[in-house]
């Protein structure tokens, strides 16, 4: 079985994928044809059904653990399967095919605990702890489709920024650490009320209406969050609408941190 990070151009392949996305279209020709998106725990790859639609569309839906045979074609610069079978993996769990960090997750849960216990701030400090323990950052992404867009990805993008707003504070004594590392720790942790599980991660009725700052928000009001916490979370996306130095700096590590993680770099 191959995986998704080993595919190669031009090559025949065969591999048991979770279905993140499925489309039915049609070609320019009125022919149907199906549009997927596979993922398993090393990545993600646009797929095609080209022939025997009616006969396959029926054998898998969204979120399915799927065992596929294709050919790995670039279309665009990037490489896309063209796929012959498609049957549905009843013995694989689909949520284990999610896309996953390569990082140790048991460390960088460790770095958490270590960042929430510099809170030294007993009510902030117990506030992120009860807010935190309903939040499984391991599981979810950071973002959907974005920067780490992976199971863990939110838990790693959260230690990133509180890791970047610590230093900064240690850089700027004029800041007030508790309040932007709590701050920091918090900032996304509506995502774990806006999107569903794995592998799919497809928005809940709540997060298509209401979005994960509000959502978080909530989260934070239920834990009785003062003001100025719930101020620099709602002005993480929106540095012109930040009132604090704490805020506009979380939007801007925020910031950081996605660049840090997307932006294509030059080979040595």
């Amino acid at each position: 079985m191959t995986a998704i990070a080993q595919l190669e151009e031009n090559r025949t392949v065969e591999g048991v994928y979770a279905v993140a996305k499925k489309q039915r279209l049609r070609t320019k020709n009125g022919a149907p044809y199906l549009a997927l998106e596979l993922v398993d725990p090393s990545g993600r790859i646009a797929a095609r059904v080209w022939n025997d639609v009616e006969l396959l569309d029926g054998r898998f839906g969204e979120g399915d653990a799927v065992r596929v045979l294709g050919r790995v074609e670039r279309f665009r610069d990037s490489l896309q399967l063209d796929v012959r079978t498609i049957e549905p993996a009843a013995e694989v769990d689909p949520a284990a095919m999610a896309p996953a960090m390569r990082r140790d997750a048991d460390e960088i849960e460790g770095f958490l605990e270590f960042l929430t216990a510099e809170v030294h701030n007993d009510g902030l400090r117990g506030l992120v702890t009860k807010v935190l323990a309903v939040a499984p950052l391991r599981t979810y992404p950071a973002t959907p489709d974005g920067h780490h867009s992976y199971a863990g990805g939110l838990l790693e993008h959260t230690v990133g920024v509180a890791t970047i707003c610590r230093e900064l504070c240690q850089l700027h004594p004029r800041l007030r650490p508790d309040l932007l590392l709590s701050a920091a720790l918090v900032h996304d942790v509506g995502r774990t009320r806006e999107l569903g599980p794995p592998p799919i991660f497809q928005p809940t009725e709540e997060g298509k209406l209401l979005g994960h700052v509000h959502l978080g928000l909530r989260m934070l009001e239920d834990a009785h969050a003062p003001a100025e916490l719930l101020h620099a979370v709602a002005c993480h996306h929106d540095v012109r609408a930040a009132r604090t130095a704490e805020a506009a700096v979380l939007y801007h590590a925020n910031q950081l941190d996605a660049v840090a993680a997307t932006r294509p770099v030059e080979a040595p």
